[in-house]
């Protein structure tokens, strides 16, 4: 079995911390998934490293009803440019596969929240 398909073959509930991704699996999990936040995110950017635990927070408490992704724009810079990432931390919330909402630079919980609440 591919990663691809270990990937898609998992369910939401075993999702309880964010995942991951690349380009090479990016569209095919966002599309198998009804509702992903991704975290575009850079290893040096010190706003994303202050986000990273809230976004590990909601991944545990939204299991089974919201994924977390995390995308790096450093090894990822086609989808960086894709999604037109300027200022990281960007958060993009895809619904059935199509981005819905964005949020850029680091936001408190309860913004970030109210973002998925909407959608949910």
């Amino acid at each position: 079995m591919s990663d691809a398909e270990k990937t898609q073959a998992k369910k939401p509930t075993e999702y309880s911390k964010p995942v991951h991704l690349d380009e090479d699996e990016f569209d095919e999990f966002i599309r198998s998934h009804d509702l992903v936040l991704v975290d575009f995110w850079a290893e040096w950017c010190g706003p994303c490293r202050m986000i990273a635990p809230i976004l590990d927070e909601l991944a545990r408490e939204y299991a089974g009803r919201l994924l977390v992704a995390k995308v790096n724009v450093d090894r990822n810079r086609g989808l960086a440019m894709r999604f037109g990432i300027m200022s990281i931390p960007t958060l993009i919330l895809f619904k059935k596969g199509r981005p819905v909402e964005m949020m850029i630079g680091a936001r408190p919980r309860p913004a970030i929240e109210e973002m998925i609440r909407k959608h949910l």
